[in-house]
């Protein structure tokens, strides 16, 4: 967030001056219900502007006026509602103004030595010596006092002591919710702990208190394990840059190096800002930005990215954005704002949760006091074979009842979704694929069709020699160096795949041509050694007297015609073309030296891309393209597409896109992120190749790879169907398993250590381990 600030006319300490922004740990909140808690004890506060709470990063982002309220005041609230607060945007109580920092997401909490776990522990030692007394030792467990006439034997001292130990800070977290009015697990066990201690059940509400705070202890374990992959990236980017000032290398905080300073990079190290390679080269390990393994050799002049990381060489980088704007800050805010993007299975949870709850609760109160006022006499009834007595005594159905309110917490069956989604997106993230939110995660894996752009997406969008044929005795280098030699003074885009192949195969030195003209649509002529050559269209050497419709060789006494020597064969015109490929030849008015074939390359991934995704389920995968029919028709018969469509113009891309979605279904589009916006909004889901560091594509796509890599767009749909089924897997197991434990309390099968340890310790583990799975897919590796 940014501070805005008055004009100052307002009264003093009466109208609003300068906001502040506090970013707060709140390392306990992991769930909705406690979010809720802590945003009703925030709206007490006076000055208070906005609130932003996000459960799966365990932090609070707290905008308020200090005219009117304080840090201080904001974390107090906080703690009111229950909930220890750790770090803080300013360090101090909030006087003066946001310095940027503060709390991205809760930092690692030491769970198993905690106050909480030590209180825990100490519960669950005397719980198990008071059993030991009640039930084996029972000569051992002597009557030490009485309370109102009710007697109390040792093993009872034992289990109010572990009531005290670990059940107060249950009924303490209950009374927060209360106080919130969040009919939520604090508030459910609080009076459970409560009601079964007043009424002697100190079995019962000891069990409870422990059990209770050790499913709650690994709980508290299993997000944080849950909060690392957040934490892998907000430790991606160094906190520290060497900057050059004044001829001398000094340290300084990120945040503090400004556009246009050069900071300076060496072996191993993180970059810490974007910039631009003002000196030096070496490797750069990419794979934080991008996803790509495989080091990028950097040179002056290029681009390099926050966190990345350099192998062997020297860097001088030139700052072009700040910390707070660098691509990898903004892939840092995207993901945390995906995991505030409520997906409609989550809304659908929320509530389904709003009714569940209340109506168990009230199940609970009815089977405590319903069954002993209408049943006298005990009640034996036959149930799958079993017969099971029902009785009319009070005690027994108070446990029941008991166990029914254990059942009614909703909490697995809440965090199923967003910790599915958080394990999702935050794994992408570290795999170069940035996911807009829960949402797009959800609709990827539901696409039955996906359309993909041609130029820059199948292929690299960049034109490259693919071909080179030389005529007669004529040899590749030589063809090649006239070629370039004749198109050094051009600056079409076929002139410079030309003079780049030319440098790349070392050619060695380029003839100097001389009286260079341009044949405007046709090619180009220039003078090399006192002879004319021309480098063109084919069309250009038909004017010049070569009949390139068919092969021929006309022989004079056994050596070839001077006229005729090295026709091009008409043959592999015809077969480059029919490739898709743009031929350049290259001769004299009288000799033909070859023919250079120039094209567009396709990805080497691109192929066992469509393969791969048509082997995950997706029923169609079509190309677009605005280029001709002959290219579209070569490069879709490489690639493997089911169907392309050329010839388009942006507008025409849109109408495809939907005639898909009404024939097929949900549609993915793949596209630059520019040039095929209005087909990628169109789309369900909008996917934006090579995005790094690109503001548009970034800001627009619903999805973005931010490498240039196609081969990312299996392991996306994977990825997001993977996560369609976790997240129904959690749901309804999560549901089901309540559901089971329901109908068993009445009948007396399901006690409340039943409850405890598998409606809702188990069911929470369960739900984050399975979630945790999808941070183990992986990109395939192609090639």
């Amino acid at each position: 967030m940014t501070d805005e600030e008055s004009d100052g006319s307002g009264p003093p300490g009466g109208g609003r001056g300068q906001e502040l922004t506090a970013r707060l740990g709140v390392p306990e909140m992991d769930c909705p219900s406690c979010a809720r808690k802590v945003d009703t004890s925030l709206e007490r506060v006076d000055g208070v502007i906005d609130v932003s709470l996000q459960p799966t990063a365990g932090t609070a982002t707290v905008t308020y006026d200090p005219a009117r309220t304080s840090e201080g005041d904001v974390v107090a609230a906080i703690e009111g509602a229950g909930y220890e607060v750790v770090g803080g945007a300013d360090g101090d109580d909030g006087e003066g103004p946001d310095d940027g920092g503060g709390v991205d997401v809760a930092p690692p909490t030491e769970v198993w030595t905690s106050p909480r776990a030590k209180k825990t522990w100490l519960g669950a030692v005397l719980v198990t010596l008071g059993l030991g007394f009640e039930f084996l030792l029972t000569g051992a467990n002597a009557h030490v006092a009485s309370v109102f006439d009710y007697p109390l034997h040792l093993a009872d001292v034992l289990f109010l002591g572990a009531v005290a130990a670990s059940g107060l800070p249950v009924v303490r977290s209950g009374y927060y919710s209360a106080r919130a009015r969040s009919l939520d697990i604090d508030l459910l066990m609080g009076t459970a702990i409560v009601a079964a201690t007043s009424i002697g059940y100190f079995v019962e509400a000891a069990t409870l208190a422990v059990l209770f705070s050790i499913a709650e202890l690994l709980e508290d374990y299993a997000m944080d394990r849950a909060r690392d992959s957040l934490r892998e990236l907000m430790e991606l980017s160094p906190d520290e840059a060497v900057v050059l000032r004044d001829g001398e290398e000094v340290t300084v905080p990120a945040d503090e190096v400004g556009v246009g300073e050069t900071v300076v990079v060496r072996p191993g190290d993180k970059i810490p800002l974007d910039g631009t390679v003002a000196e030096g080269e070496s490797a750069v390990d990419e794979s934080p930005i991008t996803g790509e393994s495989v080091p990028v050799d950097k040179t002056a002049g290029d681009a390099v990215f926050a966190g990345s990381i350099t192998e062997e060489g020297y860097l001088e980088v030139t700052v072009t954005s700040t910390a707070g704007d660098s691509t990898l800050a903004r892939i840092i805010e995207m993901v945390q704002g995906a995991e505030a993007d409520k997906t409609e299975t989550e809304q659908f949870v929320d509530r389904f949760a709003g009714y569940y709850t209340p109506v168990v609760v009230v199940l609970a109160i009815l089977t405590a006091a319903v069954p002993p006022l209408l049943i006298a006499d005990p009640v034996s009834v036959g149930i799958a074979g079993y017969a099971v007595t029902f009785a009319g005594d009070w005690g027994t159905w108070f446990v029941r009842g008991l166990t029914l309110l254990v059942i009614a917490c909703p909490c697995a069956f809440v965090i199923s979704t967003p910790v599915s989604v958080v394990s999702g997106i935050t794994s992408a993230a570290k795999n170069g694929v940035l996911i807009k939110g829960g949402t797009h995660l959800e609709a990827m894996g539901e696409v039955d069709a996906v359309a993909i752009d041609k130029t820059g997406t199948l292929t690299r969008g960049e034109l490259a020699v693919t071909d080179l044929v030389p005529a007669g005795d004529t040899d590749e280098s030589t063809l090649l160096r006239h070629a370039a030699a004749l198109e050094r003074r051009s600056e079409h885009p076929i002139a410079t795949a030309i003079l780049a192949r030319a440098e790349e195969s070392n050619a060695g030195d380029l003839p100097k041509p001389t009286s260079f003209e341009s044949l405007t649509g046709k090619g180009v002529r220039a003078d090399i050694d006192g002879e004319t050559y021309y480098a063109g269209k084919p069309g250009l050497f038909e004017d010049l007297g070569f009949d390139l419709s068919r092969p021929r060789r006309a022989t004079d006494g056994g050596t070839a015609s001077a006229t005729t020597r090295g026709v091009f064969s008409g043959d592999d015109l015809a077969r480059l073309e029919r490739e898709g490929k743009t031929v350049v030849l290259v001769g004299t008015e009288t000799d033909l030296l070859g023919a250079i074939a120039i094209a567009d390359e396709v990805r080497p991934v691109s192929k066992r891309a469509v393969e791969r995704l048509h082997e995950l389920g997706v029923g169609r995968v079509v190309m677009l393209t605005g280029d001709n029919e002959g290219t579209a028709r070569a490069i879709a018969e490489q690639v493997g597409v089911d169907e392309y469509r050329a010839e388009l113009l942006p507008e025409e891309k849109v109408d495809a896109v939907e005639e898909l979605q009404a024939t097929d279904g949900e549609v993915a589009m793949v596209g630059d992120g520019i040039n095929d916006a209005p087909a990628l909004a169109t789309a369900d889901v909008g996917v934006a190749m090579g995005a790094a560091g690109t503001d548009t594509a970034l800001e627009t796509a619903d999805v973005a790879l931010m490498g240039d890599d196609v081969g990312k767009l299996p392991y996306l749909y994977s990825l997001s169907h993977t996560a369609n089924g976790v997240i129904r897997q959690n749901v309804w197991g999560s549901l089901g398993v309540k559901f089971l434990l329901a109908l068993g309390v009445p009948l007396g099968l399901v006690s409340v250590a039943v409850a405890v340890v598998v409606g809702d310790m188990g069911m929470s583990l369960g739900v984050t381990g399975n979630a945790m799975r999808l941070s183990r897919i992986e990109p395939d590796r192609f090639g």
